[in-house]
């Protein structure tokens, strides 16, 4: 199989090439640069390049051809984000989609993946009712990348109307050693001792999902999902409380003893935010990290299980293999910046 694959240099998309690769997939990536050091790690994965942004389409479509399935994994996820990194994000996540799926369409590929989340479905409902594909989004968003992946959701909805042979995944919160997102600070600072005992939202409830299942779901949904179907990949649902206990389980920081409220979090967040920037960090602690726990993601991923085959592995062998890889890679480099930032390309 053949596959043409856009964000293939982020933290999903080299776990995705991997897996693919794996399967003997011969895969073609988009990348801007291709003298980034993660646009020759793809290279020596055995990766054809293809010059180009999801941006511009210039040339997409003739790039595309030939192509079996076309995986558009490319996206900006932040949260606490200037108003410049806003409007970055909704020109990759929804002008992006719009440009990758119409050129997909114009190739002629027979077969087309979009990994959409479940922020385009927004807030999951009552805690301990988990949701499923049918769920629709309330039209109240909560972060700048909410607000952009329901926008990018909504023009690959439109496409898929214009009979594009389009499968969606929605993934929940992606989780993995060397992860980008704000569990990747929380829990680096909890490996390097720095996790002070407080925490807020204690009760919301999300299904985090292993980076790796998601690559193994992703490969499967390009083999043999239906196109015209949504699919949710998603982990067991754990509430933040539960997350936390899982870090605690390991040396390092202290267990959250103090579960403050939202508004007391936020006001604090505000003032750190721009000091993480000004430090060349991403402002994983922000009003945006507090305003995002006030929904539920409790989805269920059982239609991917039944019609895919997918499996996941359980909540504590999933923070297990990632807890150890993650501590490995701390412990590999030097100064408090790099060993708390995720890196471009893990070996």
């Amino acid at each position: 199989m053949r596959v043409f694959l856009t964000g293939g240099t982020g933290f999903i998309g080299q776990v995705l090439v991997r897996t693919l690769r794996r399967r003997g997939c011969a895969v073609d990536v988009l990348v801007r640069d291709p003298d980034t050091l993660a646009a020759r790690w793809l290279a020596a994965e055995g990766c054809h390049l293809v010059r180009g942004d999801v941006t511009a389409g210039k040339g997409l479509a003739d790039a595309m051809r030939g192509a079996d399935v076309v995986i558009h994994n490319a996206g900006v996820y932040e949260l606490g984000v200037t108003a410049a990194q806003r409007e970055r994000m909704q020109a990759v996540n929804v002008q992006g989609t719009d440009t990758v799926l119409g050129a997909a369409q114009g190739a002629g590929v027979p077969r087309c993946v979009y990994v959409s989340t479940v922020w385009a479905l927004g807030d999951s409902g009552p805690a301990d009712v988990p949701a499923d594909e049918a769920r629709q989004h309330n039209g109240r968003f909560s972060s700048a990348y909410e607000r952009s992946k329901f926008d990018a959701h909504q023009v690959a909805l439109s496409w898929r109307a214009r009979g594009l042979a389009l499968v969606i995944a929605m993934p929940n919160a992606v989780v993995g050693a060397n992860d980008h997102s704000v569990f990747g600070y929380f829990l680096r600072l909890h490996l390097m001792g720095l996790m002070p005992p407080i925490s807020f939202a204690r009760g919301m409830v999300m299904a985090p999902v292993d980076v790796e299942a998601l690559a193994d779901g992703l490969a499967l949904a390009a083999e043999k999902g239906s196109p015209g179907e949504d699919y949710l990949f998603c982990g067991p649902p754990q509430s933040l409380e539960t997350i936390f206990e899982h870090f605690a389980r390991h040396p390092g920081g202290f267990r959250p003893l103090l579960w403050l409220p939202r508004w007391f979090m936020r006001a604090q967040f505000a003032l750190i935010a721009p000091l993480l920037r000004s430090l060349g960090l991403p402002a994983f602690l922000s009003p945006e990290v507090v305003d995002v726990t006030r929904v539920n993601l409790n989805y269920s991923a059982a239609k991917a299980r039944a019609e895919l085959g997918w499996q996941h592995p359980g909540a504590v062998e999933m923070w297990d293999r990632i807890v150890r890889e993650e501590r490995a890679l701390i412990d590999s480099r030097r100064g408090l910046r790099q060993r708390l930032r995720n890196q471009e390309v893990v070996p």
